[in-house]
């Protein structure tokens, strides 16, 4: 999936980035480097700006100023307009695959047809390819015996289980997950954080926004606070967690690490 020859170069790059709604400055010049195959976990309370920050890494929110970058190329490109923008940032999300607090799963297709639906519509993969991707990365997700069930009949652990098994199946080179638990029962949770972890073991590189202090300890291998659109501190996670260095990330974790 990650090669050796690359492991030590940046994959997605965070430069001066801004972003604005109306007066409210949201981000305030990010900046930071995920390399290929490394996982950073963003935590901070809400309304921080750091959902806002994923969503600008696959141009889901339009920055105001900076420059994100997936492998190089550049995802923001203000000097590019209509068709040509959009089949540029068509080619960057086939390379990303994101996965949302809410599931966002088709309710009139089937599981296997949710999975395949991109790989055959963007990348013309034959129908009976794209079936037998889809039930490898279900029997991964350990959902292989759901694969005609419509999304209505599964749990909400399922449901993400099947969408993080869609966002694979275009095999992206990063997984963005924007707190992909939050909106689960806290039974459920675990079942979608072993699906993450065995990601992390692949060495896929993702970049997390979770409220989950736990898993972000344990899995990732840079972890950062926000709050008020700044990067209060970032570092190895051990060291963030157990022994912060700023009073607003100390307050922070006093109140949500539970774990």
């Amino acid at each position: 999936m990650n090669t050796e020859r690359n492991k030590d170069e940046p994959m997605i790059e965070i430069r001066d980035v801004h972003k604005s709604f109306g007066d409210l400055e949201v981000l305030k010049g990010i900046n930071l480097t995920v390399n290929r195959g490394k996982i950073v976990s963003i935590i901070g309370p809400s309304g921080s700006g750091k959902s806002t920050l994923l969503r600008s890494v696959n141009h889901l929110e339009v920055i105001d100023q900076g420059n994100i970058l997936l492998d190089g190329v550049q995802v923001n490109r203000p000097d590019m307009k209509g068709l040509q923008f959009e089949r540029h940032i068509n080619h960057i999300r086939q390379n990303m695959g994101m996965v949302f607090q809410h599931f966002n799963l088709f309710p009139h297709l089937s599981t296997i047809d949710n999975i395949t639906l991109a790989p055959r519509k963007l990348k013309k993969m034959p129908p009976k390819i794209a079936r037998e991707l889809g039930m490898e990365l279900l029997n991964r997700v350990g959902l292989a015996s759901k694969a005609d069930v419509f999304p209505n009949w599964l749990s909400g652990g399922q449901k993400q289980r099947v969408a993080i098994a869609r966002a694979l199946a275009m095999e992206p080179k990063v997984m963005l997950f924007d707190e992909a638990t939050s909106a689960l029962d806290p039974e459920l949770v675990e079942e979608v954080n072993q699906v993450m972890q065995s990601l992390a073991e692949e060495q896929m590189t993702m970049l997390i926004v979770t409220h989950e202090m736990g898993f972000a300890r344990d899995v990732s291998d840079w972890a950062m606070f926000m709050d008020g659109g700044v990067v209060v501190e970032e570092c190895a996670p051990q060291k963030l967690f157990s022994n912060p260095d700023q009073e607003r990330t100390q307050n922070f974790l006093r109140k949500h690490l539970h774990s």
